[in-house]
């Protein structure tokens, strides 16, 4: 599916890559309407991906706003796993909120409470609060509950609107593909819409 077929979403489209989509060409991108970029920063308590920084300046120099997130790996420290993505990535103004992606399974109990480790310390050193990333099968199966606050990033393909997990009104991003095609990546890549104007957007940058 392509942004266009969901009338009345707004039309702000974006873009999130790691290593895997290797050299992008930021600017070609930026060429075809795309206004904006997730980009991997790190996992766990250790791990840079490879392709971050050249992201990061890239999307930048090309005019696209950009924001930086975090995979989640249960079993691992929640607070050393802050701790690796704060040493890597320092968001600024004009800087889309840091994200945290939580999509592998564990212990519930222990993610649960990993998430909201990550996202106070994270929310608590750069002023900005984080966006959590999820599908609605993987929530619904952690039974997570008080989240609402952050605004949502949803994965959901293959529909005509994605589904709200429990806790939240509604999702300011959606992944709706992870096969798209855009014009300065190299094979496959996901898609994303923003639920607002271009100007909203900007407005959470700041």
């Amino acid at each position: 599916m392509e942004a266009e077929s969901f009338p009345g979403l707004g039309s702000t489209q974006g873009i999130d890559v790691s290593h895997y989509q290797g050299t992008i060409d930021w600017r070609q991108v930026a060429d075809t309407g795309k206004r904006f970029a997730f980009i991997k920063a790190t996992e766990g308590t250790s791990e840079t991906d490879p392709q971050f920084q050249a992201n990061w300046r890239g999307a930048n120099v090309a005019g696209l706003l950009r924001g930086a997130y975090h995979f989640y790996q249960p079993g691992e420290d929640p607070q050393q796993q802050a701790k690796n993505f704060l040493s890597v990535v320092q968001p600024g103004p004009g800087d889309l909120p840091p994200v945290l992606d939580v999509e592998l399974s564990g212990k519930p109990s222990e993610i649960i409470s990993g998430i909201w480790v990550w996202l106070t310390a994270v929310e608590q050193a750069t002023g900005k609060t984080p966006i959590l990333y999820t599908n609605p099968s993987f929530w619904a199966d952690l039974g997570a509950v008080g989240f609402g606050r952050f605004p949502l990033w949803i994965a959901d393909y293959d529909v005509a609107v994605p589904t709200v997990p429990e806790g939240w009104i509604s999702w300011s991003f959606w992944q709706f593909s992870e096969s798209g095609s855009v014009s300065g990546v190299e094979g496959p890549v996901d898609l994303d819409i923003f639920q607002g104007t271009l100007m909203n957007l900007q407005r959470m940058a700041r």
